[in-house]
């Protein structure tokens, strides 16, 4: 766990939770120069669907549950008084529109555990699907049936177990120890009783590590890819002296969104493409790519803060609309089918795609 005693206090989390909101809506900790690579992903217009655009289906199954469309809304917060507003009205949203939610890290459910109640939304949710959210390295300090009893506490139907290396380099008292990760999420997969997410925090998952945890039997995991919010940023922007120089210098490191999600698309995962995604097209690339669903995050947030629930319902209608005019417009009828639609890759992708296995 990190060494900072302030940051890891009650306060010094909650602020920390307070800065990483006002910072991820700013749009002032976005990558730089790359991008999440979805823009190289054209695909093929089929001027002759020969179907009725009512016929599209968008159901989609995603760790045991029917959502009612291929979209997240990925985890972003909790911890605070204006993260437990805004978890609670996405979760209703998603519940809704019949969309998954994600729940940000529970971390400071462990520091204090009156913070619960910022993470609490199924009564709002009882129905959707949500998922938690822990650090591989609390999660290795901690007992499975300690965290059995998190999950249970919020309700969630599954957990993510999210890997942030290159943020944590530059947090202040950031982690440092990353041993045994592979080993806890396999502890964890065969002993908490709930499906296992693995899930980065915007820097991509390699081919090497989507085998490594599929090997172990996880079957579902969300890139957070590159080229969206940076988390390297985010934690650059909070730093200071030579953890602030060395976050400058990578700030945008990481695997695109698109190139992460194509490198897995053959290791029989079901794919959350999270990592800059801001549309219903954006959506559709990735699932043209290989991913289950595509996760969106910080448009959510923006939609929220602009107009509250309904700011983000009218949001997330307008990205299921362009989910299914672009599978209509592709000739197919159904989310799995977009993966085998004609496409054009760009050459940056395509070089990714080549040679990163």
């Amino acid at each position: 766990m990190a060494n900072d005693g302030s940051e890891n206090a009650p306060s010094g989390i909650q602020k920390r939770k307070a800065d990483h909101i006002a910072l991820c809506a700013s749009g002032e900790v976005d990558f730089r120069e790359k991008t999440t690579l979805l823009e190289e992903v054209q695909l093929v217009h089929d001027a002759l669907p020969d179907r009725h655009f009512d016929e599209i289906d968008l159901t989609t199954t995603l760790l045991g549950k029917t959502l009612r469309a291929p979209v997240v809304v990925s985890g972003m917060t909790g911890g605070t008084e204006e993260a437990e507003i805004i978890n609670r009205d996405l979760a209703r949203a998603a519940e809704t529109l019949g969309l998954g939610f994600g729940l940000g890290s529970q971390r400071a459910m462990v520091i204090a555990p009156q913070l619960a109640k910022t993470y609490r939304v199924r009564d709002v949710a009882p129905t959707a699907l949500v998922m938690g959210n822990l650090g591989v390295v609390q999660a290795r300090q901690m007992s499975s049936s300690s965290i059995r009893e998190l999950c249970a506490t919020v309700g969630v139907d599954a957990l993510c177990v999210h890997l942030s290396t290159s943020m944590e380099l530059i947090q202040p008292g950031g982690d440092r120890d990353f041993r045994g990760g592979l080993d806890t999420i396999k502890r964890l997969h065969g002993e908490l009783g709930i499906p296992i997410v693995v899930k980065e925090t915007g820097a991509g998952l390699s081919r090497r590590v989507g085998l490594a945890v599929r090997k172990i039997g996880v079957s579902t995991v969300d890139t957070s890819g590159a080229g969206g919010t940076s988390w390297v940023g985010v934690e650059t922007k909070r730093a200071q002296g030579q953890a602030q120089k060395l976050g400058e210098e990578l700030w945008d490191w990481g695997i695109p969104t698109a190139a992460s999600v194509g490198l897995l698309a053959d290791s029989g995962l079901d794919i959350i493409a999270t990592g800059g995604l801001r549309s219903g097209s954006d959506v559709a690339r990735a699932l043209a790519l290989g991913a289950t669903c595509g996760g969106l995050a910080q448009p959510v947030l923006k939609a929220h803060r602009d107009g509250g629930y309904e700011g983000a319902v009218k949001f997330l209608e307008h990205v299921i609309a362009g989910v299914r005019a672009t599978i209509f417009l592709a000739g197919v009828r159904t989310p799995k089918e977009l993966r085998s639609a004609p496409k054009v890759i760009g050459s940056t992708l395509r070089a990714w795609l080549e040679q990163a296995r």
